[in-house]
């Protein structure tokens, strides 16, 4: 069968590929405990769900507007002056199925065939894959757990090029939970500032997932701001993860793209979760809060327990809900017929030995790491520290 040549640059996600293989054993009778999958293990709060009910007895049943409903458009531009005092009119944001679909059009409207789109590692796995469907040509910046796995402003200027087009970062990042302070932000924003060619993608879904009291945007910077797309979602601070929602902010002509793109795709997002997200974004935030509180207290625990293991490095993630410890130190060691030669065959290894999901950090671009995600109950997380241990343990010189 001739299929197209751009699958060739769309591989299975690691996260999904391990979420797979953890339900097969399961399946099987095994007794596995799961931490590869970023979804809040919470429900989405109930006055959210009653405002959907509500959307559907009053008729939004229908096809939305492609950008979004009007008072959604609305909601978004108040969150964003009102959480991080940025100023977007609702015509310079549209509403997306998912924050992946949101990237998705900004990289395929912003990218043309040989563009060269700066990503520091590590970054979240579908970054690569968007640009390279784009004919993209990714450049990749390493940021080691010794620096936080932060980019600094020399590396970011000695990577760029009169080819580059885009800078695409998460802050939160995931998979490594490092967080970009404002100091660090405007460091990086001087470089952009000589370079006015670059766009900058600003993933900011984990804004709420945030251990420090204050998220900071690059998009603050008045000089980058018409080159800045700034994009968000509802599935990670409300819970609404199957309800499929994301939306951008950015310059008027980028968004006007972007919708030209979505049109042709999918058109207007879910009506009903839309409705949901109006009230979701104006109303009491106290659920968020509480997610975010276990969240931390989930964080220092796993932390806490990962470096009580001999030969685990980690950083202590000021966001998300991952740990991104370096297991480089057991490269080399093995245990029966398993040699782990670097971070795919950990995770292959306590999978299997240990019966713990975890995602290899290739499928991040860091091959020295692990991700463990903290998205689960308090109950598994100190089961599958034990379990970790007990497999580390295993492992011979």
């Amino acid at each position: 069968m001739q299929l197209a040549q751009r699958l060739d640059s769309v591989k299975e996600p690691q996260t999904i590929k391990m979420a797979k293989l953890s339900r097969e054993l399961k399946a099987k009778g095994i007794n596995i405990i799961d931490l590869s999958l970023g979804e809040p293990d919470f429900k989405t709060p109930e006055h959210i769900c009653a405002a959907a009910v509500k959307a559907m007895n009053e008729g939004f049943t229908k096809y939305s507007p492609v950008a979004g409903f009007p008072d959604l458009l609305e909601a978004i531009s108040i969150k964003l002056k009102r959480d991080n005092n940025l100023n977007y009119a609702p015509n310079e944001i549209m509403v997306s199925t998912g924050a992946k679909q949101s990237l998705y059009n900004i990289v395929m409207s912003l990218v043309d065939p040989g563009d060269e789109v700066i990503i520091p590692a590590p970054y979240w796995v579908t970054y690569a894959s968007l640009v390279q469907l784009a004919g993209g040509i990714v450049k990749y910046i390493n940021c080691g757990i010794d620096t936080d796995f932060k980019l600094s402003p020399e590396q970011l200027e000695a990577s760029i090029t009169p080819n580059t087009k885009l800078f695409i970062y998460s802050s939160p990042c995931n998979p490594s939970g490092s967080f970009y302070s404002r100091e660090e932000l405007a460091g990086l924003a001087e470089v952009f500032k000589r370079h006015p060619q670059v766009y900058i993608l600003s993933d900011e879904i984990y804004e709420y997932i945030n251990y420090t009291g204050q998220h900071e945007s690059i998009a603050q910077f008045d000089e980058l701001k018409n080159r800045v797309v700034v994009v968000n979602g509802m599935s990670k601070g409300f819970a609404m993860t199957g309800w499929r929602l994301g939306y951008m902010a950015g310059p008027r002509e980028i968004i006007q793209a972007c919708e030209r793109m979505q049109g042709q795709c999918t058109s207007g997002a879910n009506s009903i979760a839309q409705k949901a997200a109006v009230t979701a974004l104006l109303s009491d935030l106290g659920p968020t809060y509480k997610m975010v509180d276990a969240y931390k207290q989930r964080r220092d625990y796993v932390i806490g327990a990962l470096k009580k293991m001999p030969g685990i490095r980690s950083n202590e993630p000021q966001g998300a809900f991952y740990a991104f410890p370096d297991v480089s130190s057991f490269f080399g060691k093995t245990y029966g017929e398993n040699t782990i030669t670097n971070a795919d065959d950990m995770s292959m290894y306590l999978l299997h030995e240990g019966h713990v999901a975890t995602v290899c950090g290739s499928a991040f671009g860091d091959n020295n790491c692990i991700r463990i995600s903290f998205a689960t109950s308090m109950t598994n997380l100190m089961e599958a520290m034990e379990r970790i241990d007990k497999a580390l343990k295993k492992l011979n010189p």
